[in-house]
């Protein structure tokens, strides 16, 4: 019987390095040194320096020599370019499935239950990772693949705002089970009208608190 692959040490450091960064585990202006990740994985300070220059490549992680390496904030204008690409592509996504697409309603139904099930177990960070699930079932139905892989670029990104949204106000999360239900009920009524307001009304909700969490309100 072939043993089981045991990942390399520099993929180890980079997934738990990466999944807690867009968790918010590691907030955006925090200091990571070598020697704390290192010690946390029982590896090298090599394949850390790895993972953290992959990081950095991917935008999440600013590099300084001799002090560390700074996990980087989501900007305003990287929420707003986001929340911009996500409106377009969704919308259109909305009208296609409405208008033309599968019948999603077991779908969509199956990923609002799940939703419900982790927030009712307060697994915040399941709860985001199934909220794209469910805005991707739709993007995937509309078939246009270019645009499925454009929004598929978008995934870390949604979900570092989404955790971040949410871990300010999770009462957003509610609001975003009920959202979900008015879309998949405008798509289930080939209503392509009603779910494109639902759409743009459910990610201006949505842009408002990841702003909100980027940029917290000045006390009076």
């Amino acid at each position: 019987m072939a043993r089981p692959t045991v990942p390399a040490a520099k993929d180890r450091a980079l997934e738990f390095v990466k999944e807690r960064i867009l968790d918010g585990t590691y907030a955006g202006g925090e200091l990571l040194s070598e020697g704390e990740i290192a010690d946390a994985l029982g590896v090298s300070r090599t394949p850390v320096r790895e993972a953290f220059l992959l990081l950095e490549a991917d935008g999440l992680m600013r590099l300084y020599p001799k002090r560390g390496a700074l996990v980087v904030a989501v900007s305003p204008d990287e929420v707003r370019d986001v929340m911009e690409t996500r409106l377009l592509v969704e919308r259109h996504a909305a009208e296609r499935v409405a208008t033309q697409g599968p019948d999603l309603a077991k779908l969509l139904e199956t990923l609002v239950r799940q939703q419900e099930r982790l927030l009712a177990r307060r697994d915040h960070t399941g709860f985001v990772q199934a909220d794209r699930e469910f805005h991707r079932a739709i993007v995937a139905a509309a078939g246009n693949v270019i645009l499925e892989r454009l929004y598929d670029s978008l995934r870390d990104r949604q979900r570092r705002m989404g955790a971040m949204s949410i871990a300010r106000d999770p009462s957003l999360a509610d609001r975003y089970i009920t959202d979900h239900r008015e879309i998949a009920a405008a798509l289930a009524a080939r209503n392509p009208d009603a779910a494109v307001d639902a759409v743009t009304r459910h990610l201006t909700i949505a842009a408002d608190g990841i702003a909100g969490a980027v940029s917290p309100p000045r006390p009076d």
